[in-house]
């Protein structure tokens, strides 16, 4: 999407089935997921069509259950579809129940927990996915100085991750799935654990390093305010079975300041939202 894009009338919501890129980088072609239990089958997603486009940065939101971070594992390889076709980049990204490499490769994921190494420095963390590929180290160290300086954490890449604060163990852990350098960069609620100002702090930080990289990023997030400040669209899901109640543009140009969320234009695409999740919860 255009960054620069005028704000468009408030009713102008889109629904599901109008905003299919043309050359996706991911796409759900009706996807089911079910999940088998000792009582009876979980019904988690509902017949999903969603296409994200290529440097599109979309947030996943809704009420807790409905299926977001299956959505997000799903795209990660991590979780299987029951039915349905997921293409990265144009591949498939299951064939015969088996993970196909290529689309993998496209792949980059943070958790909520940063997950790092703790006997592993800050460098040798960020740079574990390069050790696995079998990349020289005087590459591997360079390729971690450069992210270090990225993400914001210049001169700590010797230190050990209980040296760091949450934020900056956050910081690594981007870091460490940019390694690699994928296409695609799957957040499930990177800054969830972590308090308020900081995680303002990592929506800027965020910001800046989407611009720099152009990264397609899909974020899973409770918060509509952080959904509103950093998305292009906003992929509202309903409760379970999941499906894909709305799909809400963010028309703001880049970069984004935290000001924006006090102006009536950010607030009316908040309230809708959260007007929405109210009438669907």
């Amino acid at each position: 999407m255009d960054p620069q894009a005028p704000a468009r009338d408030e009713r102008q919501a889109q629904m599901p089935g109008t905003t299919a890129p043309v050359h996706p980088a991911i796409a759900f072609r009706g996807v089911e997921k079910w999940y088998g239990t000792r009582d009876e089958p979980v019904h988690a997603l509902s017949q999903t069509e969603l296409a994200v486009a290529d440097g599109e940065f979309a947030v996943l939101l809704g009420p807790s259950g409905c299926g977001k971070t299956t959505m997000l594992r799903m795209i990660g390889g991590l979780i299987e579809p029951t039915s349905g076709e997921i293409e990265i980049e144009g591949k498939s990204l299951w064939r015969n129940g088996q993970r196909q490499a290529q689309a993998l490769s496209e792949l980059g994921m943070v958790f909520q927990d940063a997950n790092l190494f703790p006997w592993l420095s800050i460098e040798r963390n960020i740079a574990l996915p390069l050790e696995l590929r079998g990349v020289p180290a005087a590459e591997r160290r360079a390729r971690a100085a450069e992210l270090t300086r990225l993400v914001g954490i210049d001169g700590f890449g010797r230190r050990w991750p209980r040296e760091l604060s949450g934020g900056m163990r956050q910081r690594a852990a981007i870091a460490r799935a940019l390694s690699y350098e994928p296409r695609i960069l799957l957040m499930d609620e990177p800054f969830g654990a972590l308090d308020a100002m900081t995680r303002e702090a990592m929506n800027l930080e965020l910001q800046r390093i989407w611009i720099e990289t152009r990264k397609t990023v899909v974020l899973v997030t409770h918060s509509i305010v952080e959904a509103v400040f950093l998305a292009d669209r906003v992929v509202l899901l309903s409760p379970r079975p999941g499906r894909i109640d709305l799909v809400e543009t963010v028309p703001f140009p880049r970069p984004r300041v935290p000001d924006l969320q006090s102006t009536p234009e950010f607030q009316a695409i908040v309230r809708r939202l959260r007007h929405r999740l109210n009438e669907i919860s």
